[in-house]
């Protein structure tokens, strides 16, 4: 039961259809055997599945999402694959060819900006439902240029005047006081991640145009004081490395007709030994708060390759058992 060995197969319309399954040197059908353990081969217009009954059931699943994708003018992606079979594994593989029917944006170049993963697609829609949304999560995880995409997005439709983006300008251990250069030249090494997404968006040339009149702000928080912003979509990144004072501040300049989102990773702060970060504290005072969103992205949602998903488990896994000894040597 569970570990017998089975065959099956699936239909295709054409040899076309079947490439476009299978991939460029079957590169395809290979993430699928390596992750579930089966064989795949294609014979006439059909694909042939090998292996034992639950990981054929998984490989099946993956395979006829592969197909819904296409026929639904999807482009395969190989990382959708790896997601894919995740989700098959949970018995939720139909939800990959929902999430890629979702575009978010699309870029000046043509490219479509799209959630990859279930949690992405709640995110996007927390950002549509909500006036403030707090996204938490490791790297890789599209939560600041999912964000930009939205604001991109609002500024286009008119919803928003203005799109602001900020950053606490103390990373790292470093001070703006010892850089080189004017106050410009201090900010920009902390705010060049949000420069590169707008330019992905829209151009350098669009971008410029738009920030010499004041359309798109990009400056580091403390510009934010004493502030109120109106109409404006307004993204707070890494906003772990923010102080629960700075935090209050920032929320509080909210506007009429402006949305904030507040994105950063909890256990990447900066901060002083001893100090909260504003944006722990924030979830957890305004998490009972009506049109306040909170998304808790994963290792899971980290899309920009797949070793980096593996990086950011090992490390989570690391950290778990750090936490279990420190924890039991306590007690």
């Amino acid at each position: 039961m569970g570990n017998d060995f089975t065959k099956r197969q699936i239909e295709v319309t054409s040899i076309q259809e079947l490439t476009a399954i299978f991939g460029s040197f079957d590169e395809n059908v290979k993430i699928i055997e390596q992750q579930t353990g089966v064989t795949i081969k294609a014979q006439d217009s059909t694909i042939q599945i090998e292996g034992e009954d639950e990981d054929v059931d998984v490989a099946s699943q993956v395979l006829e999402q592969l197909k819904a994708m296409l026929r639904s003018n999807n482009a395969i992606e190989k990382d959708r694959i790896h997601y894919a079979i995740e989700l098959a594994r949970e018995g939720n593989a139909e939800m990959i060819s929902k999430i890629m029917a979702d575009v978010v944006l699309v870029t000046h170049r043509g490219k479509q900006i799209k959630s990859k993963t279930v949690r992405q697609q709640n995110y996007v829609n927390k950002m549509k439902n909500n006036t403030v949304v707090f996204s938490i999560g490791p790297a890789g995880t599209g939560k600041t240029y999912l964000a930009m995409a939205m604001a991109v997005l609002a500024l286009k439709n008119k919803e928003v005047t203005r799109i602001i983006l900020t950053r606490p300008a103390v990373e790292a251990g470093e001070k703006l006081g010892f850089l080189p250069g004017d106050l410009q030249n201090k900010v920009d090494p902390y705010l060049r991640p949000l420069y590169d997404a707008l330019y992905d968006m829209m151009g350098a040339e669009k971008y410029q145009a738009l920030s010499e009149k004041g359309i798109i702000e990009v400056a580091p928080m403390a510009y934010m004081r004493g502030r109120t912003l109106n109409d404006a979509f307004v993204i707070l990144d890494e906003a772990q490395n923010t102080t629960k004072e700075q935090m209050k501040m920032f929320l509080t300049r909210l506007g009429e007709g402006s949305r904030m989102v507040i994105t950063g990773d909890v256990t990447q702060k900066d901060l002083p030994d001893g100090k909260i970060s504003g944006l722990s504290d924030a979830v957890e005072v305004l998490k009972d708060v009506k049109d306040i969103g909170i998304i808790h992205l994963t290792a899971q949602d980290v899309v920009r390759h797949n070793l980096v998903r593996n990086i950011v488990k090992a490390y989570d896994k690391r950290e778990k058992k750090d936490q279990y000894r420190y924890n039991r040597n306590k007690n």
